[in-house]
């Protein structure tokens, strides 16, 4: 679809939105005609927007298109794969096997996942667990991270140019594959298939609607992701993105074929569920009576690595997304699709964004139709 034809269809449907909204609550009218202009201003296909504050969802909704063709509006229960928000989900089960007594975050993660994992230009320096899921292990995606074979030596004669030329914990670079072998780490050392482990001990206790597996969530759900091509003018639907694993199950390895289920970014959810996660780590690892995490291991995870670039255990802060506030959060992007779920813990306010497609631009790396939304959202709900 030629992008002034999405955008002229897209404002109409925003325009009816806000007028039914005026004839009953108008704090929600101006909201509403507010982020109809951010997703006009960034062509964006469909939004949808969750807000906590003293630990309670006050407000959710969605606006735009779920799917293009068929001109079906998005709606406050479908679901998106949220890429790499996705990695603290991987965190936060791996902290549990650290409380548990089954591995610790020092421990060398070649001894953990059985082959060899060292940066040849520092042989003698171990790879930790903590560097992995801080992106400071001097691991890269140079040879993908689909697969570990993408750095087994035992099947890749060039798994030295997996690494980068700096010494392990010294330098930060975000990758892909760190938290693809987290995922292969978590299921040797849980004994549970990833998807399996992740929903037992996270999605079921909190009562969340989601999963690394497409085949157990209702595909009616699943919103369309747009990719914009920028040579044609068009918004081009991703089906990857919704991709059923069932035929690489069949001689699956635990403890190494976790990357199916992409650990780094496979996460589906819907944006009030997500806010509802969110919470969670917000409170340092309580959500209602359902403690899932330590207080200690939630602070760890949220606080910033030597070397880290301000992240810490897929969880990074952000000090200039919202004006005097330090957020901790994590983005994504993926196949057309830009996420974002941002909180501040001792203010107990909190921001979930996810657009399935657009054309933003960035500033210092941050997608900026999502600072325009949150900031919408923090002006309206929580100033």
């Amino acid at each position: 679809m030629k992008s002034f034809q999405l955008k002229s269809r897209l404002l109409a449907l925003l325009a009816l939105l806000a007028a039914t909204l005026a004839t009953t609550a108008q704090p929600a009218a101006n909201v509403a005609e507010e982020i109809a202009a951010i997703m006009a201003k960034y062509d964006a296909v469909g939004t949808s927007v969750a807000v906590v504050k003293d630990n309670e969802l006050v407000y959710n909704h969605s606006f735009g298109f779920k799917n293009l063709a068929t001109q079906e509006p998005l709606e406050n229960n479908d679901v998106f794969r949220i890429a790499s928000i996705s990695k603290s989900f991987v965190a936060t089960s791996l902290m549990q096997l650290v409380e548990g007594g089954k591995l610790s975050l020092d421990d060398d993660v070649g001894e953990l996942i059985g082959f060899p994992i060292r940066n040849p230009n520092y042989p003698d320096s171990i790879i930790t667990l903590r560097m992995v899921m801080s992106h400071t292990s001097s691991i890269s995606d140079k040879n993908g991270y689909f697969t570990l074979d993408a750095f087994n030596p035992g099947k890749n004669p060039d798994w030295a140019t997996a690494y980068n030329d700096y010494a392990p914990g010294t330098d930060y670079q975000y990758c892909n594959l760190n938290f693809n072998l987290a995922g292969a780490i978590l299921e040797k050392h849980s004994g549970e298939r990833f998807d399996r482990y992740v929903r037992k001990h996270i999605l079921e206790p909190l009562g969340l609607y989601a999963s690394y597996n497409v085949d157990e969530l209702d595909s009616v759900r699943f919103a369309k992701l747009y990719s914009y091509d920028p040579d044609s003018n068009r918004f081009i639907a991703s089906p990857a993105a919704y991709r059923s694993p069932a035929a690489s199950l069949k001689d699956y390895q635990l403890g190494y074929d976790a990357p199916i289920f992409s650990p780094t970014g496979g996460m589906k959810i819907s944006a009030a569920n997500l806010a509802r996660y969110m919470t969670l780590h917000m409170n340092y690892g309580i959500l209602g009576n359902t403690r899932i995490l330590s207080e200690a291991s939630a602070r760890t995870m949220q606080t910033s690595v030597p070397a880290g670039n301000g992240y810490g255990l897929a969880i990074t802060t952000e000090d200039n997304l919202v004006s005097g506030k330090i957020m901790k959060g994590h983005t994504g992007s993926a196949y057309g699709l830009n996420s974002a779920m941002f909180f501040q813990p001792q203010e107990k306010f909190g921001f979930v964004v996810i657009i399935n497609g657009c054309r933003t631009s960035y500033t210092d790396d941050f997608p900026d139709i999502h600072r325009d939304l949150i900031n919408c959202l923090y002006r309206h709900f929580v100033l």
